[in-house]
C-alpha cells in the first residue's frame, strides 16, 4: 500500500490529510469485510464439527445400547446370536470413532481471525514507515 499518488510531490497538507483520511477509512472498511468473511468460515467449520461430535454421540450411545443387549444375549442365548450382536456394536463404535475423528478434524480448522490481525499490523507498520520516511 503506498500513501503517495503520483500528485502526492505537489499537494497540500490538507489534501494529504484528505486523502490520508478517505485511505484510512477505506482500509477500516477492507479489514472489517476481511474479518466477517474469515468469521462466517470459522463458525461454517465449528457447526460442522459439533454436528458431527452429536453424531459420535449418538453412534457411542446405540454401541453402548448394543453392548448391553449383547451381554442379555449371552446370557440367554446360544453363542451365535450374541456374536452377531457383538458385530453390530463393534460396527457402530467403529463409525462413531471415524465421525469423532472427522468432527476433531473440523473444529481443528476453526481459527481466530489470525490473516486479519497480521493484515492490520502490517498495514500499521506501512502507515508507520511512511510517516518516517515524510518526516
Amino acid at each position: 500500500m503506498s500513501l503517495e499518488s503520483p500528485s502526492g510531490a505537489n499537494a497540500s497538507i490538507s489534501e494529504l490529510m484528505t486523502q490520508l483520511s478517505s485511505e484510512t477509512s477505506r482500509l477500516v472498511r477492507d479489514e472489517m469485510r476481511l474479518a466477517q468473511k474469515e468469521f462466517q468460515e470459522s463458525a461454517k467449520h465449528a457447526g460442522i464439527g459439533a454436528g458431527l461430535f452429536s453424531v459420535a454421540g449418538l453412534l457411542a450411545f446405540f454401541g453402548l445400547g448394543t453392548v448391553i443387549a449383547a451381554a442379555v444375549a449371552a446370557l440367554s442365548l446360544p453363542l451365535p446370536v450374541w456374536a452377531a450382536a457383538l458385530i453390530v456394536a463393534a460396527v457402530l463404535f467403529g463409525a462413531a470413532g471415524i465421525a469423532a475423528i472427522i468432527s476433531r478434524t473440523q473444529v481443528q480448522q476453526v481459527s481466530p481471525a489470525a490473516r486479519t490481525v497480521d493484515s492490520v499490523k502490517e498495514d500499521i507498520r506501512e502507515v508507520k514507515d511512511a510517516r518516517h520516511d515524510r518526516i
